[in-house]
């Protein structure tokens, strides 16, 4: 764990009490007294009461709570706590966050004055937390927690600067082809079991000693594939720098919505204080269906694919907490996406795809030949390229990109071609795109720095210019040689006559 992350663990809430030898509790206490004395001050202690009408699953209508406002917390009849997601003429629709108790119909429910808040504590790294605060693995809530607003302003554009700085993977299909910037959003996309969630955790594993903060979102995942990728970033060293959150698959919809807003809030928390922060969403497909479930049991119009009409910009809000801050810190979005055989150009991916600022797409056909990561270089994008390279990577990668792009449109029409029967040219070029595509090809947690891929790829260049300069004198010698023959055989006749 970073010394800085270490030094500044500490509440920035500020406490108003004089006397500097309180402890914890009663600085705890002394803070609760003054603000419950501000809210009668402010008139805010006066709260609503309703009644509980109806209830679908998770989805409760009150009626009652005339004053209630969107997103506010409410309190249900002690028996779980819920926030509200619709405000109808005569009730409003409440979402459970969690619950203690079965829920009855006749149950009060109370306002709390109160907006959507999560739970952080700084001593997060290293766990699997939920925005409750809570540790997901030992079932225990953190002591010290501060609160992160779960809707939030987005950074303002004068408040941002461009993306030039390079995050670097360790993969040199992205480094060099695709790369990404620190402050940017890339979309990593595919079937599944093509190897997304592996480009993230070794983008993650390969921030050792590079003074970032990693924040990997599970969304809807078992406990068991959790441990599994907590595990393996222990193993790595690329846990105490790294925070996981977590909302399983068992967990109710309406946390599993919430939990990358919260996340990209902790997130935020940090790039205010210039860390560089790199964000895994895991994934958003299984995130709008969580959001489409809580819409239709509602009540909203159902839209395409059932999906509502706000399905956009509840992703678009989200992502657009990348950026690069001017202060200097940044956070680095990558969401995932899962799409089936193959498609792209579903409702949801077809969304993201236009929010965010390039892609990396997966093919299950390349993952299947065993070509790892399966990327598929024609059809992902960075569309910031070049500007987060340095000038040796970018020329480098500029060259590379156009012989393996070039390749493989020649392979998928010669592939099954006799090799015999083609040109030599045509046989060369089979050749070098071959070799570019094999030295692409790594094993999992095995990245490699700029300077490795710098010497790789330059000495393979070398190879082909030698080779082809070979070719070239091959061919220039052989007309020599066919015209010296008639002389010689001119020769020959003058003499004979």
């Amino acid at each position: 764990m970073d010394e800085k992350i270490q030094q500044e663990k500490k509440s920035p809430t500020a406490i108003s009490v004089n006397n500097d030898d309180l402890s914890a509790n009663e600085q705890y206490v002394t803070r609760v007294v003054e603000d419950k004395v501000n809210n009668i001050k402010k008139m805010n202690n006066i709260y609503g009461v309703g009644k509980v009408v109806s209830i679908k699953d998770y989805i409760i209508e009150v009626v009652g709570l005339e004053s209630v406002s969107f997103n506010e917390v409410v309190n249900i009849d002690n028996k779980g706590i819920g926030y509200v997601v619709a405000l109808k003429p005569n009730r409003v629709s409440i979402a459970v966050l969690k619950k203690t108790d079965n829920i009855k119909i006749g149950d009060s429910v109370y306002q709390t004055n109160d907006l959507l808040e999560g739970e952080f504590s700084y001593e997060s790294f290293g766990r699997v937390i939920d925005m409750f605060g809570n540790d997901r693995l030992t079932n225990e809530k953190f002591s010290n927690t501060i609160k992160v607003p779960i809707e939030q302003e987005n950074v303002p554009i004068m408040d941002r600067t461009s993306v030039n700085r390079p995050l670097e993977t360790g993969i040199a299909g992205i480094d060099l082809i695709y790369p990404i910037g620190k402050g940017q959003r890339q979309l990593i996309i595919g079937d599944k079991k093509t190897g997304k969630t592996q480009i993230c955790l070794d983008t993650i594993a390969n921030q050792v000693n590079k003074n970032m903060v990693c924040i990997y979102v599970a969304i809807g995942k078992t406990k068991r594939e959790v441990k599994e990728i907590y595990y393996d970033l222990i193993k790595k060293n690329a846990i105490n720098y790294t925070i996981i959150v977590a909302a399983f698959y068992d967990d109710l919809p309406s946390a599993l919505t919430l939990t990358p807003y919260y996340a990209l809030g902790v997130a935020n928390l940090y790039m205010k204080q210039r860390y560089d922060v790199l964000v895994v969403l895991d994934d958003l497909k299984k995130h709008a269906d969580a959001y489409r479930q809580i819409s239709l049991m509602s009540g909203k119009a159902p839209g395409r694919d059932a999906y509502p009409a706000d399905i956009f910009y509840f992703h678009s809000r989200l992502l657009e907490r990348g950026c690069q801050h001017k202060d200097g810190g940044s956070i680095t979005i990558l969401p995932v996406m899962e799409t089936k055989s193959g498609d792209i150009t579903d409702y949801i991916s077809t969304n993201i795809i236009s929010i965010t600022d390039g892609q990396i797409v997966l093919s299950h056909d390349a993952f299947v030949k065993g070509e790892k990561p399966a990327i598929n270089y024609g059809l992902s994008v960075s569309r910031l390229g070049g500007s987060v390279q340095t000038p040796e990577i970018r020329v480098l990668g500029a060259g590379i990109r156009q012989t393996l792009l070039s390749y493989l449109e020649t392979r998928d029409v010669y592939e099954l071609a006799n090799e015999d029967d083609m040109s030599a040219e045509l046989r060369t070029k089979l050749f070098e795109g071959r070799e570019i595509l094999n030295a692409l090809q790594q094993y999992k947690y095995s990245p490699l720095t700029h300077e490795q891929i710098i010497a790789k790829f330059s000495t393979l260049i070398e190879q082909y210019r030698q080779k082809a300069a070979s070719e070239d004198q091959k061919v220039v010698t052989t007309p020599i040689d066919n015209n010296q023959v008639p002389d010689q055989s001119a020769t020959d006749t003058s003499e004979i006559l």
